[in-house]
């Protein structure tokens, strides 16, 4: 999948991680988003080496692994950045 395809299925996984999981995030939305796009190939990453197939074009399967990974990483930077007061 190219790069392009990729950044669109990153931001419709950094709007789905934060409709999973809402709340005041460190850095606003914009943040979030830039999450979900490193998201989206961190999780396809992930599921390939799992074994659970290569993460290719734009459908839904592609959408579902990159929302996941968008969320496991909004979890963590949640937990880093969330605790830290300015």
């Amino acid at each position: 999948m190219g790069i392009l395809a990729w950044i669109v299925v990153g931001l419709i996984a950094g709007v789905l991680g934060k409709l999973i999981m809402p709340g005041d995030d460190p850095g606003g939305i914009i943040v979030t988003i830039l999450i979900g796009i490193v998201g989206a190939f961190v999780g396809g990453f992930v599921m390939n080496l799992l074994g659970f197939g290569d993460v290719s074009g734009f459908n839904l399967y592609s959408i579902l692994v990159a929302t996941l990974g968008a969320v496991i990483l909004l979890a963590i930077y949640r937990a880093v950045v969330g605790g830290r007061t300015a």
